[in-house]
């Protein structure tokens, strides 16, 4: 007959030694044993990979699959006690379970937020816009929440509770949430596509045509962005606006910008003469291109005069007000020099003679 001490035999105290032992030797090998893993089996592979995004899983997963290790014994060495009473049966699957899935939410939320991290280290800092790096705390927050959510709804699901009350809540609260910001939506999601889509960056010249505004873009926010205009006032416009007007970007492809003017010259002046004081008086401006074409088209019959279209470049568009003045003061300087007239609008009335039965002449 077996000795039995304490209320177990020596049989259940051995195996119940072998479950004790287990634990304390993944306690104490358990970090070397993971180490081993990652390091000379899955690091060899993921060394060859450009991305460092495998290096940080690796070392999120360190820690993770050390606590799983250990759980995971201690869940074997405990169900392999036949001897202990049938209603830790239940509990202990309640309770492993929680054990399990508390290791992998911490390693999921981990995760996201160190993700966020690296793209904003690795992949935001080479784009010239800084609009993703103030989308990435929403996406997160976002990210989180649905994660939370997730987890909440399959730890009470374990636990038998109704979670269709919950979920329907949860839908009709985002809708009314939805409903009261939805400009604030628009304005985030525009701001959103303007990243994506890019017709402006920061430092370029726009001109909004439906605001009737135009400026530098000094900052493209996460709901609206901020334009400086030509007298040193900020206007601040909601990215929804943008979204729907005409943009017109002065900045691109590149800096190089062509000007017109009209000219009026009288009648009966020679035409090519005044076209070759024209061109010659632009060429001559500085900021004019040299290696761009200087036209002068001789475009319509005004009422007064013959009208000019004269189109010239510049390097750049910051100085399109003071090169107009500087291109009108040469234009006109080199016409009058020439002898050719500028002719203001005017109506010449002429009244004809005509002699009637019984009536005198009208003049």
């Amino acid at each position: 007959m077996d000795s039995v001490f304490l209320g177990l035999s020596a049989e259940q105290w051995l195996n119940l030694g072998i479950s004790f032992l287990a634990i304390i030797l993944v306690l104490i090998f358990g970090r070397w044993f993971v180490a081993l893993i990652l390091d000379r089996i899955i690091g060899k592979v993921t060394n060859q990979t450009k991305t460092t995004l495998d290096d940080v899983f690796l070392d999120l997963l360190r820690r993770p699959l050390y606590i799983l290790v250990i759980v995971l014994t201690l869940n074997i060495s405990l169900t392999r006690l036949d001897f202990l009473p049938l209603s830790w049966s239940s509990w202990m699957g309640d309770f492993f379970f929680v054990l399990y899935f508390l290791v992998v939410f911490f390693f999921a939320w981990a995760f996201v937020v160190n993700f966020f991290i690296w793209y904003g280290k690795k992949v935001a800092d080479q784009t010239e816009s800084d609009l993703d790096e103030q989308l990435f705390p929403f996406f997160r927050r976002i990210a989180l929440i649905l994660l939370g959510t997730i987890g909440i709804i399959t730890l009470l699901g374990r636990f038998e509770v109704d979670v269709s009350a919950m979920v329907a809540s949860l839908g009709i609260g985002s809708l009314a949430i939805a409903l009261a910001a939805q400009s604030a939506l628009s304005d985030m999601i525009s701001g959103f596509l303007i990243m994506v889509d890019r017709p402006f960056r920061i430092g370029d010249r726009i001109e909004i045509s439906d605001l009737d505004t135009w400026g530098d873009v000094i900052d493209i926010g996460l709901r609206s962005s901020r334009i400086r205009t030509r007298d040193n006032r900020m206007v601040i416009v909601p990215n929804s606006l943008i979204a729907k007007s005409l943009v017109v970007n002065y900045s691109y492809p590149n800096d190089q910008y062509r000007i017109q003017v009209h000219v009026s010259v009288a009648y009966g002046t020679d035409l090519e003469l005044a076209r070759e004081t024209i061109t010659e008086a632009v060429k001559g401006v500085e900021g004019v291109l040299p290696d761009r074409k200087v036209e002068a088209l001789f475009l319509e019959f005004g009422d007064s005069a013959v009208i000019f279209r004269v189109r010239w470049w510049l390097d750049s568009y910051v100085d399109t007000r003071r090169m107009f003045d500087r291109v009108n003061t040469a234009i006109y300087n080199a016409l009058n020099e020439n002898g050719i007239e500028m002719p203001y609008p005017q109506v010449d009335i002429h009244y004809r003679g005509l002699a009637e039965e019984g009536k005198g002449a009208i003049n």
